[in-house]
């Protein structure tokens, strides 16, 4: 018998389009831009923007940092300042990119301030993005976006980033600090009984073991104790533990694992996605390991990922393309090249760069960059060294991933080409690829694709995965 409180009708029925559980996602790589877009004519160029406007949304990592460098930059020595003016956010907006993700090991290129400015332009402009906050709960949450095909979740993490550079964690009686969801990994070794000893006993005469009385090692509270077949060594620290640990084992080999708080801080925060949206991306951002292989700690965090409830792990950080993995039924994209490449026009960089590059106070932006790639002079021969020498830096794919009735039906690889040998301040835009670039884009997906399983069909100029 019903209770007063129940209802005698049926309410179980259709309202809203969303229930049919099917989406069809844009996924780009790395937007490392610092130039307009909006005035550019080429068919194929046109042509890709339509792709990427066709999808029910799409999302892009902007490996940048947007403002007008208010903030002075850190002192980290390596790479670019990435910096890019806030207008341009109206650019890719324009391209159709609503969804963008901020962790990477750029965030912190201009300190907290930096940090805080890039935040409050890319809310100006109305972008959904995650991955840094004014403190670690905020880096981590989920950012949502409302779309006809159901509510978007985006989350975003990056293994590659200054220590300095971690969102810090908010207490009772003491703010957060600004920076990035850094998602720490350490590395374990295990070696042979010969080898064994011998750190063992090179540990111990240098001071770097717990077997030595001169072991004061920074955080030593918070190693544990040798075993008789486990050395802790202080001084080849990973800028994780402060160590780095060695097993005894059978033969010599090296692991790397995550760092348990991070992963499960961020596994929290896709089990609250899971639970508030219809659909969860999550941008990865790892750089540690060059090459065609991701390491062995990306591939446990994004299996982990998957199975705490994301519909899509969008891999960036090699600045270059990867292997595509069906997990679970669900896509893993371990690399995806770069889509926009425009950090050879970024318009300042600071005096540390000129310094390390050997270049006088009085040297500007173009006489770095000719440096950086090894040109004989001031705009004197052709660049000798680094991406300015690399094809496959220029080339990407832009991806479209079509869901029905909540299952992965297809992926559809559009390969990219940003320019490859022309003048700086030409490359970098994303086109379109055809002929023998579509062709190599594409055959390298295949053929990095095929040992996690996945089959990738060549059609034309596209690449398909069906399921």
């Amino acid at each position: 018998m019903k209770t007063k409180t129940q209802s005698k009708y049926n309410y179980d029925r259709t309202l809203y389009a969303s229930e049919r559980n099917d989406i069809d996602l844009a996924i780009a790589g790395e937007a490392l831009i610092s130039q307009g877009l909006k005035m550019h004519t080429e068919t194929n160029f046109l042509r890709l923007v339509e792709l990427i406007r066709g999808a029910d949304t799409a999302y892009v990592h902007a490996e940048m940092l947007f403002h007008n460098y208010e903030h002075p930059p850190t002192d980290k020595r390596v790479g670019t300042y990435m910096r890019c003016d806030p207008r341009y956010i109206e650019d890719l907006k324009w391209m159709g990119f609503r969804m963008m993700s901020q962790a990477h090991n750029h965030s912190i290129d201009f300190g907290e301030g930096g940090v805080l400015k890039n935040i409050e332009n890319l809310n100006q402009y109305g972008v959904v993005h995650a991955g840094t906050g004014r403190n670690l709960a905020e880096a981590r949450a989920p950012a949502y976006l409302e779309t006809p095909k159901g509510r978007v979740a985006l989350l975003s993490g990056t293994t590659t980033l200054f220590s300095w550079g971690r969102a810090g964690d908010q207490r009772r009686d003491m703010q957060g600090r600004p920076g990035a969801n850094l998602l720490r990994h350490y590395t374990e070794y295990t070696v042979d009984p010969k080898t064994f000893a011998s750190i063992k006993q090179l540990g111990e005469s240098l001071g770097l073991t717990q077997g030595s009385p001169a072991y004061k090692p920074h955080g030593s509270a918070h190693i544990p104790a040798d075993t008789k077949t486990e050395i802790h060594v202080s001084g080849l620290t990973d800028g994780l533990h402060h160590y780095t640990r060695f097993r005894l084992g059978k033969k010599n080999e090296k692991h790397s694992y995550p760092h348990p708080p991070d992963l499960e801080g961020t596994l929290e925060r896709i089990r609250d996605a899971r639970r508030m949206a219809q659909w969860v991306i999550v941008a990865m951002h790892n750089q540690d390991v060059p090459g065609d292989e991701p390491p062995e700690h990306a591939r446990i965090m994004y299996h982990a990922m998957i199975d705490a409830g994301a519909d899509v792990i969008a891999g960036t950080g090699p600045h270059q393309d990867r292997g595509i993995e069906i997990y679970k039924g669900r896509p893993i994209f371990y690399g995806i090249g770069d889509f926009i490449l425009q950090n050879d026009t970024v318009l300042l960089e600071p005096q540390d760069q000129y310094e390390n590059a050997g270049l006088s106070w009085g040297a500007t932006p173009a006489d770095f960059y000719d440096k950086r790639a090894g040109y004989e002079g001031p705009g004197v021969g052709r660049p000798t060294r680094g991406q300015s020498v690399t094809p496959r830096n220029w080339q990407s794919g832009m991806h479209r991933v079509r869901f029905e009735a909540g299952k992965l039906k297809e992926i559809r690889i559009f390969p990219v080409d940003a320019g490859y040998g022309k003048p700086r301040w030409q490359q970098g835009r994303p086109v379109l690829a055809d002929g023998d670039v579509a062709r190599e884009i594409l055959d390298r997906y295949q053929r990095l694709s095929k040992p996690f399983g996945t089959r990738v069909q060549i059609t034309g100029n596209v690449g398909l995965i069906r399921l």
